[in-house]
């Protein structure tokens, strides 16, 4: 008997394998179009992902996972919004200002355009 119940080891492997195949993102490059983040639910640790392109950048663009996926974000501003909220987005902008200011082939920029 193995940990997981009266399974065999042949079962198990072909669960797992479902498994992986329907929750696994495959994320195919040539697909994605340009400079459009969209967010990544399936991903253990980054929230979104791009391909960038533009100068400075390979011709076929540059895959970009970034934003912490357990964290929340301010998001946009929004009216009435909040000191503590308005304040983390300060904090974000200066912590990561110069990462931002490297343009489309930093992470810190699309976190900064797409999530904060």
């Amino acid at each position: 008997m193995n940990p997981f119940g009266y399974f065999d080891e042949e079962t198990l492997d072909e669960v797992f394998d479902d498994f992986f195949e329907r929750y696994a993102e495959k994320v195919s490059k040539d697909k994605m179009p340009c400079n459009k983040p969209k967010r990544t639910p399936s991903h253990p640790t980054k929230k979104a992902i791009v391909k960038a392109c533009g100068d400075g950048l390979p011709k076929e663009g540059k895959l970009i996972r970034f934003g912490d996926q357990n964290m929340t974000t301010a998001g946009a501003p929004k009216k009435g919004e909040s000191k503590k909220q308005k304040a983390r987005r300060r904090s974000f902008r200066a912590r990561h200002g110069a990462n931002i200011k490297k343009g489309k082939s930093s992470a810190a920029y699309w976190a900064d355009r797409f999530l904060w």
